[in-house]
């Protein structure tokens, strides 16, 4: 190969995900399999631009695949948005001599990948987001953690609203994309769930729908909302004045983002992570490593990125024939 690969950066950008040291492990050991060198980039994309840039050994690596959150830490950067802090961050890679990348994150991140690859350093992304929204690949690391330990704080929810006979609404992430919602609804068995690709903001069928279970005797009411739908705390004010019934709002926050990495985590980054290193090997650049279909693959990043996701609709319609 002309061009072989001798030194491999990698970072960690945007929203840490539960699983990214396991990608971060598997990076290392792999490269490292495979006689070349490995910088690790401290805060991503910032990090690359003040050479905050560590050398690394499969020592470096130990004992973390069970640990959530990022060894690397992630921060974001306006200034590798521009042009100028794009070749500035290029330029640092040759002088460090990177001539491969792997950056773990979400779309706003690929973009810098793919910005990095135009300007010479082969790059390839792997896909750590919790919100399950990156449209290429059926799987993101991070999503199985977060949706694990918002399920589990939404039972405990559950049976202080029961005890108290009132209505909760429980807020999780997901600012444009309602999956982690949606599979809260169905594991939690909520009566309703509000996901921002699909909620009109008609308040008064959440209301009815209330009135209509207490009248049965349901003692309860939990209502999932995504983060992009929001303002839970001022629904709850309205729904309790409308329906004389307590209504509580929670709102789950960052702890959807920390905590130990489930096993699907630990084994998707770990396979994602030594893909990374396989693509770069084989001389590939600009390229996201993807689980399509029951197979790991890789796609273009431009293609990647201009791929639209929704939720699937017959996902969506039986989650609301069992919430009825």
């Amino acid at each position: 190969m002309a061009n072989k690969i001798k030194t491999i950066g990698v970072l960690t950008s945007g929203g840490d995900a539960p699983g990214m040291n396991a990608a971060i492990r598997a990076v290392v050991r792999s490269a490292i399999n495979r006689g070349m060198k490995v910088k690790g980039i401290m805060r991503g994309y910032a990090g690359l631009l003040q050479e905050e840039i560590v050398d690394m050994q499969s020592s470096s690596v130990s004992d973390i695949i069970h640990r959530g959150g990022t060894i690397l830490y992630t921060a974001r950067c306006m200034e590798f948005t521009t042009l100028e802090g794009q070749e500035k961050g290029a330029e640092i890679c040759k002088k460090h001599g990177i001539d491969g990348m792997v950056v773990i994150g979400g779309d706003g991140s690929f973009r810098g990948a793919g910005k990095l690859s135009a300007l010479g350093v082969n790059t390839i992304g792997i896909p750590g987001t919790i919100d399950l929204d990156i449209a290429c690949t059926e799987y993101t690391i991070g999503f199985d953690t977060a949706v694990n330990t918002a399920m589990e704080a939404i039972d405990k929810v559950r049976d202080t609203s029961t005890s108290h006979e009132r209505c909760s609404i429980i807020e999780v992430m997901g600012r444009h994309a309602g999956y982690i919602a949606l599979w809260c609804g169905f594991a939690n068995g909520a009566e309703d769930i509000l996901l921002p690709e699909r909620y009109d903001g008609d308040e008064q069928i959440l209301i009815n729908h209330i009135i209509e279970n207490r009248k049965i005797g349901k003692k309860h009411h939990i209502i999932i909302n995504a983060e992009g739908i929001g303002h839970s705390a001022s629904m709850a004010r309205r729904i309790e004045a409308a329906t004389g019934i307590e209504t509580r709002a929670t709102i789950l926050g960052h702890m959807q983002r920390g905590g130990i990495p489930t096993c699907k985590d630990r084994v998707y980054a770990s396979i994602m992570g030594a893909k990374a290193v396989e693509l770069l090997a084989e001389g590939k650049s600009n390229r996201v490593v993807a689980y399509k279909n029951g197979e790991y693959t890789d796609f273009d990043i431009q293609e990647a990125l201009a791929m639209e996701k929704d939720i699937p609709e017959d996902q969506y319609d039986i989650s609301k024939l069992l919430t009825r």
